[in-house]
C-alpha cells in the first residue's frame, strides 16, 4: 500500500478514536448568529433560469432544509464574520484532505499525475420527502437489474420476447459469452449498483446513467462524510442526517453470507484493486480498511484446479469472496484480454465452477449502456408487473429506426452518445453526425438535455451556483432485497458546459439525506487497539506484502547503519586529536 493510503488509515484510525483533527474550529458557545443564514443568502448570485436551484426557493429565500442548516451552525470563530468563518472551514477541509493524503489519479498525455481529492464545504442536502422517492425507485430498478440479468445468462425471456433488441446484448463487449448459463454461488449476481441522478427544473428526481460493473466511489464517500460532519456537528446531528454505516455493514454481511456457503465456516473476503496506479486507488485501500478486508492485486491471487487462492507467507490460503474494483475484462488474461497484467488466469473457470463469490458477477457492464434505459420500462412489465416509479432521461436507441426517424428532425437540445465504449469509457458524447449515425445505427443513442441543479459552492467568501450530480448506491441483504444508501456521492462541475468527471476537473460534495423518523446511529469506526487485540489478530498477509515489509526492514536497517557512521565521522572530523590509523582505515 502506498505511504499517502498509509497515512490517511492511520488518521482515519485515531479520527474515529475520538482525537481531534489538528487547527479543527472548536465550536463556540452561544447560539447562531443571523449573519450566518445571511452569508449563505445575500453572498449567492440567482441560479441561472430554467433550472432548479438547490440553495434558494422561488421566491429568493433560503430553503427551509438550508434554513435550518444555518440556524444550527456554530458561531463565528471569535474576530472573524461568518463569511471568513466559512472561508476559514474550507481551509480546514483542504489541509484534511492533504493530512490523510486523500487522491485521485489523474490521466493525462504526461502520464499519471497524483491530484489531491476535490471535496467542498458546503453538502448537498437532500429532504425526507425527496429521499423517500428516489429510495423507492432506486430499489426498484436495482431489483429489476438482478432480474434482467439473471434472464440475459439464462431463459432470455425479453430477447424472445422482443422487449430487448439483440444488439444491444451481443454486440456490446460487456457481455461475456463464457458466462452463458452459468449461475454463480447463491443465485445473486448484483450486490450494489450505483445510479446518477439529476434534479430537473421542476424538482423531479431522473435516472441519468446505472453502473453494475464495479461502482466506484464509496470508499470516498466515507471519506467525505468524516470529514464535512466534523466541520458541522451541530448541524450534522440537529438536521437528523442518516448515517452511512449499515449500508457498508449490509454489503460485507452479504457477501459474507454467500461466501459461507463455500467455505463451510468463516470465509475469507477479499478486496481486489487494479494497483496503484488506478484513478481511485486510495477509495481501495480505505474501503478495504473500513470492511476490514486484505486489499490484493491480481498477483497475489492465484488458481489452482478450480479454487482461487491468496498467496501468502504462510503459503496458499483459499478465498471465498472477491470484492472487485476491477473491470470484468481484466479479471481473466486467460479468457478475456490477453493483454491485461492485473488479473488471474482462470478466474472465469473458478467463476464457471462456482466456487467463488463475485461482488459484483461477472459480465453486466452491457446493463451500463444508455441505449438500456429506453427498455427498461417495458422489460419492468414484464419480469415484475410494474411501472418504474424513477424515471430515465428520454432515450431514444437509432438501431431501432422508428425511434431514429421519430427523434432525426428535432436534435436540438439533445446528446449523441456511444451505445458501446469507446475507448475505457461505459459511453462517451460525441459531436454531432447524422451521417456518422446512418452508417453504424446500432452503436448511437440519442439522449435529451436535462440542465441540472444547481448546488451552492462556498469559494473565497461567496456562494457559486454549480451543477450537480447525486450517485447513489442500492445494496443487497442477503435475502436478495434491496436497501439504498441513504446518502452518496454529488458532483458538481465549474460550469454548464464543463465535465462531471473527477478526471476533468469536477469536485465532490458530500450529500446529507434528512430524515423526520429515527437516526441509525450503527458504527463501524474501530477503537483504540489494546495489545491483546493485535495479539489474537492472525491476518492473512500477502507474500507480495511480506516481501514488501522485509526489504523495508533491511532498507531501514541500513539507513540506520549509514546514519551511525555519518555521526561517528562527524565526530572524528570535529575533534581536536587526531584519529589512530586503523580508526581512519575503518572509516
Amino acid at each position: 500500500m502506498p505511504l499517502p493510503a498509509i497515512t490517511a488509515v492511520n488518521h482515519w484510525v485515531r479520527s474515529a478514536a475520538g482525537d481531534p483533527a489538528p487547527g479543527a474550529l472548536a465550536p463556540q458557545g452561544g447560539g447562531p448568529l443571523p449573519s450566518t443564514a445571511s452569508a449563505l443568502s445575500r453572498r449567492a448570485g440567482p441560479a441561472d433560469a430554467g433550472v432548479f436551484d438547490e440553495l434558494h426557493d422561488a421566491a429568493g429565500g433560503l430553503r427551509p432544509a438550508w434554513e435550518r442548516m444555518a440556524a444550527s451552525m456554530p458561531a463565528a470563530h471569535p474576530g472573524l464574520d461568518a463569511a471568513a468563518t466559512l472561508d476559514r472551514r474550507r481551509q480546514q477541509v483542504a489541509d484534511r484532505i492533504r493530512l490523510d493524503g486523500v487522491t485521485h489519479n489523474v490521466f493525462g498525455e504526461a502520464g499519471v499525475a497524483v491530484r489531491p481529492w476535490p471535496l467542498e464545504l458546503l453538502p448537498m442536502l437532500v429532504e425526507a420527502a425527496d429521499w423517500a422517492r428516489i429510495e423507492r425507485g432506486v430499489v426498484q430498478r436495482a431489483a429489476l437489474l438482478e432480474r434482467l440479468l439473471d434472464d440475459v445468462y439464462g431463459a432470455r425471456r425479453v430477447l424472445h420476447e422482443g422487449l430487448l433488441p439483440p444488439a444491444l446484448v451481443f454486440r456490446h463487449p460487456g457481455y461475456l459469452r463464457p458466462l452463458d448459463g452459468v449461475s454463480p454461488p447463491g443465485g445473486q449476481r448484483l450486490f450494489i449498483v450505483a445510479f446518477d441522478l439529476a434534479r430537473a427544473a421542476d424538482g423531479q428526481w431522473w435516472v441519468m446513467a446505472q453502473r453494475t460493473q464495479v461502482p466506484s466511489g464509496l470508499g470516498y464517500v466515507m471519506h467525505n462524510r468524516l470529514v464535512i460532519s466534523r466541520q458541522f456537528p451541530e448541524a450534522f446531528q440537529g438536521l437528523r442526517v442518516q448515517h452511512l454505516a449499515s449500508g457498508f455493514r449490509r454489503m460485507l454481511d452479504t457477501l459474507e453470507a454467500r461466501a459461507r456457503d463455500l467455505a463451510g465456516s468463516t470465509p475469507r473476503i477479499v478486496l481486489l484493486t487494479p494497483g496503484p496506479y488506478s484513478e481511485t486507488f486510495f477509495e481501495h485501500a480505505y474501503l478495504a480498511r473500513y470492511l476490514g478486508l486484505p486489499l490484493v492485486e491480481g498477483g497475489d491471487l492465484a488458481v489452482v484446479g478450480e479454487n482461487l487462492y491468496l498467496k501468502t507467507v504462510e503459503g496458499l490460503e483459499p478465498v471465498h469472496g472477491v470484492l472487485r474494483r476491477l473491470d470484468d475484462d481484466f479479471c481473466d488474461p486467460l479468457e478475456l484480454r490477453p493483454d491485461s497484467a492485473l488479473g488471474i488466469a482462470g478466474m472465469l473457470q473458478v467463476a464457471r465452477a462456482g466456487r467463488v463469490v463475485l461482488a459484483n458477477a461477472l459480465g453486466s457492464a452491457f446493463l451500463e449502456s444508455p441505449a438500456l434505459l429506453g427498455f427498461l420500462p417495458g422489460i419492468a412489465r414484464r419480469l415484475m408487473g410494474q411501472e418504474l416509479e424513477l424515471p430515465a432521461v428520454p432515450t431514444w436507441w437509432c438501431g431501432e429506426q422508428a425511434a431514429w426517424d421519430d427523434v432525426r428532425g428535432r436534435l436540438e437540445g439533445k446528446l449523441l452518445r456511444s451505445t458501446f465504449p469507446i475507448g475505457s469509457r461505459t459511453s462517451q458524447v460525441v459531436p454531432w453526425s447524422g451521417a456518422r449515425v446512418d452508417e453504424d445505427p446500432d452503436a448511437w443513442t440519442v439522449q435529451a438535455h436535462l440542465r441540472l441543479s444547481r448546488a451552492p459552492i462556498w469559494e473565497d467568501g461567496v456562494v457559486q451556483s454549480r451543477p450537480a450530480l447525486v450517485r447513489v448506491y442500492a445494496i443487497a441483504d442477503a435475502q436478495g432485497r434491496w436497501h439504498a444508501l441513504p446518502g452518496g456521492m454529488t458532483r458538481v462541475a465549474a460550469r454548464e458546459d464543463a465535465s462531471l468527471s473527477m478526471q476533468r476537473g469536477g469536485t465532490s460534495l458530500d450529500t446529507w439525506v434528512l430524515t423526520d423518523g429515527v437516526v441509525d446511529t450503527f458504527s463501524m469506526l474501530p477503537q483504540r487497539l489494546s495489545a491483546a487485540d493485535i495479539s489474537q489478530r492472525r491476518p492473512a498477509i500477502s507474500s507480495r506484502t511480506g516481501e514488501n515489509l522485509f526489504w523495508m526492514g533491511r532498507y531501514t536497517e541500513r539507513t540506520e547503519q549509514l546514519v551511525r557512521l555519518a555521526r561517528v565521522v562527524l565526530q572524528v572530523s570535529g575533534t581536536d586529536h587526531d584519529a589512530g590509523a586503523a580508526a581512519l582505515q575503518a572509516l
